[in-house]
């Protein structure tokens, strides 16, 4: 008959830690690995490693900012393009006595007359 080869929680976790152990040569706790004296400059590094996430993130969210507001941009130019051929193509002289023919108004056949006054 073979044997049980099932093993619990424990038991695979003691194994995982005595691999983790010779491969990284770890003896002792933490505590004797990382000493006091290094504690400053390790929370300074990870001081700078936080602000330089932080200041990642806030660099891609100016950049979704920036390419958000070009499309807006560009949309409203068009916008301007179209607004400016309407009005250009409603000044027109033809245009103009078109429409306001519909006013019972219609343009002057004859030039204007200057007067002169005297002194």
């Amino acid at each position: 008959m073979t044997a049980d080869t099932y093993k619990s929680k424990d038991e695979r976790k003691r194994g995982a830690l005595s691999l983790l152990k010779r491969f990284l040569h770890i003896e002792g706790s933490i505590k004797e690995m990382i000493h006091v004296r290094f504690m400053s400059q390790i929370l300074f590094i990870s001081i700078l490693c936080l602000l330089y996430i932080g200041n990642r993130h806030y660099a891609e969210k100016v950049v979704r900012n920036i390419s958000q507001l070009e499309r807006e941009v560009e949309d409203l130019r068009a916008d301007y393009t179209t607004l400016k051929s309407d009005y250009m193509f409603a000044s027109k002289q033809a245009e103009i006595s078109r429409r306001v023919e519909r006013l019972g108004l219609s343009e002057n056949k004859q030039p204007p007359q200057k007067i002169l006054m005297f002194k």
